[in-house]
């Protein structure tokens, strides 16, 4: 049973409601948010608070929500200048509450709602994609040293695996040689080098909605450390700059502002830099198959296929650059 596999909660409003008034003592009014896997609801007070309930997959390993747990009050600990969610304890100061409804036992959070623009709803203006890395930089330093068991698993959206990409292919259909393209370049000129790519417990998922922003274009914090996993420290930028690289005419010149900032911060190696365009193509690899997989087991679910387009658009015009020479300009450039 996977969380990729398995429905989502489909709890109502009035549900959502209820489950927060029994679990945390609060009377709130509840709108739903997006989610890929699980449920979110927006929940206000009469005094008007605001916070979000999180309502896990039935799938989803309760190790996994207590890394996460953890890894939110690591960071506040060593940056509290980072805004990240803050989990808000039920009854018996318990995080990680259990709810009954329906045959099922939900899984359930509680978190402080982060006030903020989403990056997917503003422009990506150019000194912002500085900006950006460089938070990313500093959430990357806050995280360093943290560690936990949940962290070391088989994640179909790490970039360092490539097999769910090869067991999933087949539903991409006539596309299949455009993911072999990419995988096999990833085979030949990344994994052999692995062992000088450093891993670490990484976010894995500063996409352009996670991340927040103010309206001076300041990267003010980031959400949702569902996807997080232990891979190359590289792929922290990487899966952002997959994102930002997404609908532009100088993909290029984009990303590597993103990564500049990264690096002033939290300096790579030029091994991992030489990387990154890789990775960057293995993540929207990942992107697009996981979309196509999916949205056949959930047609309902738009937000699943939310950048699928953007992503193929992408790996098109990619599959006819020479990746090693966009490789050496990054390297060239992130270095300047």
């Amino acid at each position: 049973m996977s969380v990729f596999s398995t429905p989502p909660p489909n709890l109502s409003i009035e549900e959502a409601e209820d489950m927060i008034f029994d679990l945390y003592g609060l009377k709130t009014y509840a709108t739903s948010l997006d989610s890929e896997r699980d449920q979110n609801f927006l929940c206000t007070t009469p005094e008007n608070k605001q916070m979000v309930l999180k309502i896990s997959n039935p799938a989803e390993d309760k190790s996994v929500l207590e890394m996460q747990n953890e890894c939110m009050q690591y960071i506040h600990a060593n940056n509290g200048a980072l805004q990240i969610p803050w989990v808000i304890v039920g009854d018996g100061d318990n995080a990680i509450m259990e709810y009954d409804l329906q045959s099922t036992t939900y899984l359930v959070r509680l978190v402080h709602y982060l006030p903020g623009l989403l990056l997917t709803n503003v422009s990506h203006r150019e000194s912002m994609l500085h900006k950006l890395g460089t938070f990313l930089g500093h959430l990357s330093l806050a995280m360093r040293g943290f560690n936990h068991s949940a962290a070391h698993r088989d994640f179909p959206w790490d970039i360092a695996q490539i097999n769910f990409i090869e067991t999933h292919k087949q539903y991409v259909n006539q596309h299949k040689k455009t993911i072999d393209h990419f995988v096999e370049l990833y085979k030949k000129l990344v994994l052999p080098n692995n062992a000088n790519l450093r891993k670490t417990v990484i976010h894995n998922d500063g996409n352009d909605h996670n991340i927040l922003v103010n309206n001076d274009d300041e990267i003010i914090g980031i959400i949702d450390f569902g996807d997080m996993v232990y891979s190359f420290v590289a792929c922290e930028p990487a899966v952002c700059m997959a994102y930002v690289a997404l609908e532009k005419n100088d993909p290029l010149k984009s990303i590597a502002k993103v990564l500049k900032g990264f690096h002033e911060i939290f300096p790579l190696v030029d091994d991992e830099l030489r990387a990154i365009i890789y990775l960057i193509c293995i993540r929207c690899c990942i992107t697009v198959t996981m979309a196509a997989y999916r949205k056949l087991l959930f047609p309902d679910n738009e937000y699943i296929s939310v950048t699928e387009n953007q992503a193929w658009d992408f790996l098109k015009t990619m599959q006819n650059e020479n990746l090693q020479t966009w490789s050496h300009q990054i390297l060239t450039y992130v270095k300047s």
